[in-house]
């Protein structure tokens, strides 16, 4: 299975990511985590950030966990994931795909901004910022859209939120 966290900068993925991977890894030695940045320093060739390096990446990523599906090994990925055409190829490419939102309001990430992304970008020092010169299309097919107060809620809370509705094979069993 490939679970897959969408959101914007600052929304969560990673944190909520690492520890749906620090549960699962526990039952499953096949399960890989796959970071959106971590993964742009590993090709190590700076894309950039423009709409074209950004589906270039995408391109790399929904590959890379294809590769991983067919070999039986299960991935978690967090991605900012802004092309519903590649959100469409996942769910015809792999066997089993879960597609999760962290639908986080813009002012909160703001707040957030643990990059100094949204800063530097409303200051003009910043460009190519999906949120804010770059459109973020809403996934239109979430498995699991996390909103509101619940997307407020602790990390762990919402991660125990998602371990709770996992499909098999990766659902939590006691």
């Amino acid at each position: 299975m490939i679970i897959w966290l969408i959101g914007l900068s600052g929304a969560g993925k990673s944190t909520i990511a690492n520890l749906l991977y620090n549960d699962l890894k526990l039952r499953h030695s096949n399960l890989v985590y796959l970071d959106g940045d971590n993964l742009r320093d590993v090709w190590g060739d700076q894309l950039g950030h423009t709409v074209d390096a950004r589906n270039k990446n995408a391109h790399r990523i929904s590959h890379l966990c294809q590769l991983m599906d067919q070999q039986e090994i299960h991935a978690i990925a967090a991605v900012l994931s802004i092309f519903p055409d590649w959100q469409r190829w996942n769910r015809e490419n792999f066997r089993s795909y879960f597609e999760i939102f962290l639908d986080t309001p813009m002012d909160v990430l703001k707040a957030r901004d643990s990059k100094g992304l949204y800063a530097s970008a409303a200051r003009g020092k910043t460009d190519n910022v999906v949120g804010v010169d770059i459109p973020f299309p809403r996934p239109a097919n979430a498995d699991l859209t996390i909103s509101g107060d619940a997307v407020m809620e602790k990390p762990s809370v919402i991660a125990e939120r998602i371990l709770r509705v996992l499909p098999h094979p990766l659902k939590t069993l006691t």
